[in-house]
């Protein structure tokens, strides 16, 4: 028996909504759901599907039929290729708009909450460059665009220096000006390339595993500071220095020039050494008086100047008085903790990254700041009654824990200390609205904001307090 064709074509599709991960969403003839990859709602489009489940298809729109008024023209030559700033067809506006009800849906949906306080989306002033931290990566076998695919014309060369395609591991994507970091991003990444090619030193074959030149960071501050770090997989000290050199000479804006040699199949430098070639081994930045020292593993968050919108937000929220014993779960480098410290009696601050909490401790030593600590460990083994026992019962607890959102046995000691107050900060308002679901026996949600620290994409950050149930 032949096989039945899973494949179906829709015409005339009104495009209605925006849904996870960027797409867009409309409704197939047959009542299906059509997640699209490629339209803005409003959009009226002919659609082809390449993946059909029980109760959806996906789909590329193969043809416009009308376009939606929240069309704008992309900015970015390498939009659609590019897996990035999907939404940057998409006027702002509407950007907000979708992912204040994105955080809305799930809460309501998932975490099955009445929130009566939704404070409107706390917007960025930057749309384009914003982004402190961009890593690309080599490749001797870059993605071909479709003229380069159609041209009869011989390539010269296939070496690239960007992003990957999506849903291809193996496959760069050569970016020529990127709009998400400020300069001198664009040419410092472009110089290293051309200097490489012209240089002739291999780049990374991810399927072969062979090549010298691997990754590229490279991170910026709201004050002006700059830090390279280029990962190679291989390659004799001599070669490590010709580019290491070539960066520094051609760059000497740059305050922090460091390198890793990895030779494992992926490429996190998390658990590797790194080595600094030129100036510092971190850079600095500031917030409201307060400096941080970002090392080359440290996370912050990507954009600056929202990530001092979304601490001002926890901290309000807080409504400290002076008294307070507050927990700052998930600390990172302790820039929350050290932000709230001066208006609360002291903060504890938990990190599973030693590296980070090392570098909290730097910065407390760094800010004179002596109400905080901070501990290193996995959050759901060192966050127990011996480590309550020890440094006190919170009265508050601010939570930003990764995507996939806090530990169930987290969860569960929060509930048994039961703190006042809990603020709970997450890039992934589905995870979060699940942990709120099992915190609702006890706590009540007294209100919620979003943070846009990503436009042009569909990611958002979501604050949200919760109050002790009397």
């Amino acid at each position: 028996m032949a096989r039945k064709n899973r494949k179906k074509k829709f015409y005339n599709i009104s495009v209605i909504d925006a849904g996870a991960k960027g797409k867009s969403i409309a409704k197939a003839p047959d009542g299906k759901v059509i997640f699209i990859n490629n339209a803005v709602p409003g959009d009226i489009v002919d659609v082809q599907t390449f993946k059909k489940r029980k109760g959806f298809y996906e789909g590329t729109a193969t043809k416009v039929h009308e376009l939606s008024k929240h069309r704008i023209n992309a900015s970015c030559d390498h939009f659609g290729s590019c897996g990035g700033c999907k939404w940057q067809n998409m006027s702002y506006s509407r950007q907000l708009y979708y992912k204040d009800k994105e955080v809305k849906n799930n809460l309501e949906r998932i975490g099955k909450l009445k929130i009566n306080n939704i404070i409107p989306i706390q917007e960025s002033d930057k749309i384009f460059f914003y982004r402190n931290k961009m890593e690309f990566s080599f490749s001797n076998n870059r993605w071909l665009t479709m003229d380069e695919v159609k041209s009869k014309e011989p390539l010269n060369q296939r070496n690239g220096l960007g992003f990957h395609v999506p849903g291809m591991w193996d496959k760069i994507l050569d970016i020529n000006k990127c709009w998400l970091q400020k300069d001198p991003s664009n040419d410092i990444r472009n110089k290293l390339k051309s200097f490489a090619i012209e240089k002739k030193i291999p780049f990374f074959d991810p399927k072969k595993q062979i090549g010298i030149l691997r990754t590229l960071m490279i991170r910026t501050s709201s004050i002006g500071h700059i830090m390279v770090v280029v990962q190679f997989y291989s390659g004799s000290q001599k070669v490590i220095d010709i580019i290491l050199n070539y960066l520094k000479t051609t760059f000497p804006e740059i305050n922090s020039l460091q390198y890793v040699v990895n030779n494992k199949c992926n490429d996190t430098i998390y658990d590797q050494e790194v080595i600094c070639f030129y100036g510092k081994d971190y850079i600095m930045e500031e917030m409201e008086g307060l400096k941080f020292k970002i090392n080359a593993k440290s996370f912050y968050q990507t954009n600056s100047e929202q990530a001092y919108e979304l601490y001002k937000i926890a901290r309000e929220f807080a409504e400290l008085n002076g008294n307070e014993l507050v927990y700052d779960l998930y600390t990172g480098i302790g820039t929350i903790a050290q932000f709230i410290a001066k208006k609360a009696k002291k903060v504890i601050g938990v990190e599973s990254v030693k590296e980070a909490v090392i570098a909290a401790k730097q910065n407390a030593i760094l800010n004179k700041i002596d109400n905080v600590d901070f501990f290193v460990g996995d959050m759901r083994k060192i966050f127990n009654d011996n480590f309550i026992n020890i440094n006190g019962t919170p009265d508050i607890i601010i939570a930003d824990p990764p995507r996939n959102g806090m530990h169930i046995d987290v969860v569960q000691q929060i509930l048994k200390i039961e703190p006042e107050k809990v603020i709970y900060i997450s890039c992934n308002s589905a995870t979060q609205a699940r942990d709120l679901f099992f915190m609702s026996s006890k706590y009540q949600i007294i209100k919620s904001q979003a943070v846009d620290m990503f436009p042009q994409t569909h990611h958002v950050e979501n604050v949200v307090l919760l109050k002790k149930i009397n």
